[in-house]
Parts: C-alpha cells; structure tokens; sequence
C-alpha cells in the first residue's frame, strides 16, 4: 500500500512538472509589451553632430528632447511614429565592426520608409552624404547606404500617404543560427511571425517578427560555420516597454536567457532588464515605475 501511495504521488508530482514546464515554454514577454511599438538605440564613435545631421536633417526623422543618462553628451532621440531611435555616444576608444550585411552577426540594418525619393535624394547629397542608388524591388524603391558610424540603413520609398510611412520601422539581425534567433523572437519575446520575405536588395531572405509598427528581420549569417563571424554587440539594441519587468525577469531566469545587466532601477522612475539574444544582440525591458507624492 505504501509502495502504491509512493508512485501515485511521483507520477503526480513528474505530472505536475511537466505541466508547469509546458506553460512556462509557452509564455511569453507579449503580455506585458505596454507600448505599440518597440524603441532601438545606436552607440556611436564619430562625433555627435554628424550623426544627428545624417538622421535628423538629411533623412528628416522628427527630433525629440535630449536626457542625460550619464555618458559623454547625454542621449538624442527621434521620434518615428510612437517609436524612439536614441543614439548615445560610445564609450571612448570602443569603435564597432561594420562589413557586409551577412559577414558580420548582430543587429545590421535600420530600414525607413519614406514617400519621395527625390526628395530624400536631395537631402542626403545637399548634406554630403552622396545620392543613393535605388533599385526597383517589388512595388517599392530601395537604396543601401551607411551611416557616418559605417552602420547599414536601408531607404525604402513606397506609394501612398508619407504620414503612414513613416511611422514604420524595420530593424535587422543577421544571425548566426537562424532557427535560435527566430525561436528568441517568436517563444520568448512573443512577437508576431511573419511569412518570410525574399528581399533582393540585400540578398537575403527575411523572417519578419513584428510588433506594432516595429518590425525585426531576422536573416542567416554567411558562410558554413557563421557563429565564428565577428558580432557588433553593443552597437546597436532594442528597448520594449513593459508594464511588469518582474514578470519579464522570472520568465527569462526560467528560460536561461543570457543578461548583459540584471533587474535595477537604472534611472529614477525606471527599472530594467537588459537581456542578449543568441547574436548577442541588446533586448532591453524597461517599465516607468510612478513616483510617489512627498509626503504631507
């Protein structure tokens, strides 16, 4: 009787187990994305009026006031839609590799997207950037042009109304293992998959996961064994606002997801969590933790 009670109460407890495994596998972070689109933010070695020049008045993104978040000048944003781009100076003497899309893993292409190629055109030349060269993909215009920094961005001209353009945003990753990167961003973000999407410009086929107005492209790294490849972590990342950074904590600790800075109030009235996907590359949960009044 006893032998009999002992293996009901193992096969419950191995039942329970795998219950409890089975959900916490399915969870993700989408519960708590209090923001209907995602933030990213570039590190940066050259000087600073350069960069906010290329971003602000040659590509005519929408300034927004700057913070200091205590490095050398402080954080610059743009705002796109209800997505901020913020661009922080690199700490001195650190410089980050650029390369081919697919010869170097880590967070790669910014793409924009923009109604007036001529325009755009013009802008980039008047400011000493060059005239892109678009190509006809599909039903849009593209161009491949780098930043002052040597980082990728992709200009993306489509028909229709310019407000709603601009309002989307496209990063993306060139991933050392695809099938990982793809699992980091679908099983434990919890973003929306999306078919994948064969873009000819870049010479890749993408696997879109979107948020919003925000989307991360994910595509394969080079070469037969591309986790050797040199990464750039640290220059670019990913910011999603939450309503419970606890929550997103315990399910990463469950999960074993490397942390590049645990759980902390970072700045007043923000606690975050910096995490790494499998290229290494920054995806950073943040919630507004209100103040409380002085007291009477």
């Amino acid at each position: 009787m006893q032998k009999t009670l002992g293996l009901i109460v193992t096969v419950a407890l191995m039942t329970l187990a795998g219950r409890m495994s089975t959900r916490a596998a399915s969870e993700t972070t989408a519960p708590y994305l209090a923001q209907g689109s995602m933030n990213v933010f570039r590190r940066f070695a050259v000087e600073r009026p350069r960069m906010l020049e290329f971003y602000g008045e040659a590509l005519g993104l929408a300034p927004m006031s700057g913070f200091n978040v205590g490095g050398e000048g402080g954080m610059s944003r743009f705002l796109i839609g209800t997505s901020q781009l913020k661009f922080t100076s690199a700490p001195r003497g650190k410089s980050y590799p650029s390369g081919s899309v697919r010869d170097v893993r880590g967070l790669r292409v910014w793409t924009f997207f923009f109604s007036d190629e001529q325009a755009l055109a013009s802008r980039l030349a008047q400011h000493g950037f060059g005239t892109p060269t678009f190509k006809s993909v599909g039903a849009t215009r593209r161009a491949l042009i780098a930043d002052p920094d040597g980082q990728w961005v992709e200009l993306v001209v489509v028909n229709g109304d310019a407000a709603s353009a601009r309002e989307r945003i496209e990063v993306g990753i060139t991933a050392g293992d695809l099938e990982k990167s793809r699992a980091f961003y679908r099983d434990f973000v919890g973003l929306e998959e999306l078919p994948p999407v064969q873009d000819a410009l870049l010479g890749v086929t993408k696997y879109p996961f979107r948020h919003g107005t925000t989307t991360v492209n994910v595509w394969a790294a080079a070469g037969e064994n591309p986790t050797t490849l040199a990464t750039n972590t640290g220059a670019s990342g990913i910011q999603y606002v939450v309503n419970n950074v606890e929550a997103v904590n315990a399910l990463a600790q469950s999960r074993q997801i490397p942390v590049e800075q645990p759980l902390a109030d970072t700045l007043p009235g923000l606690r975050t969590v910096w995490l790494f996907d499998p290229d290494g590359v920054t995806n950073y949960f943040a919630q507004i933790i209100p103040r409380r009044g002085a007291s009477n």
